[in-house]
């Protein structure tokens, strides 16, 4: 039930993100997802690929810090209240949303939520009770 994300430090400066997209590009790793928070000095990049390890593996060999982050992807009706509901959830069983970013599927119907929570087991328990969507990341890498 959970997705291994790839996170990767970026000094803040033209071209670092286009070097990571080249590598990946030449690994034949597609992205999946991705979010970029950023300062004035770096960013992280957070990136749900169709191959971890030849990612991580590529993006090592030429000198970028990886890192491996454990996140849980939800299927979430895309319409007005899909993420309040389940945010709701989360809050009244006390666990914390550390970062989510998400995307909408072809579709349209539905989004897909990527959600880090302090507590990872107890937040997919509690989806699970609620019979929330979890996609699993064999699913997720190659939707």
């Amino acid at each position: 039930m959970k997705v291994n994300q790839l996170s990767i430090f970026l000094e803040n400066r033209a071209g670092r993100l286009a070097e990571v997209t080249r590598l990946l590009s030449e690994a034949q790793v597609n992205i999946r997802a991705l979010s970029l928070a950023d300062t004035s000095d770096f960013g992280i990049l957070r990136l749900i690929v169709s191959d971890f390890e030849k990612a991580k593996a590529k993006l090592k060999e030429n000198g970028f810090t990886v890192g491996r982050t454990t996140v849980v992807a939800v299927k979430v009706p895309d319409k007005p209240g899909g993420l309040h509901d389940i945010l709701t959830m989360l809050q009244n069983a006390e666990i914390n949303v550390e970062y989510m970013y998400a995307f909408v599927q072809q579709s349209g119907d539905s989004a897909i939520l990527i959600l880090r929570f302090d507590r990872t087991e107890q937040g997919i328990e509690l989806l699970q009770k609620n019979t929330i969507e979890i996609i699993p990341g064999e699913k997720l890498y190659t939707m």
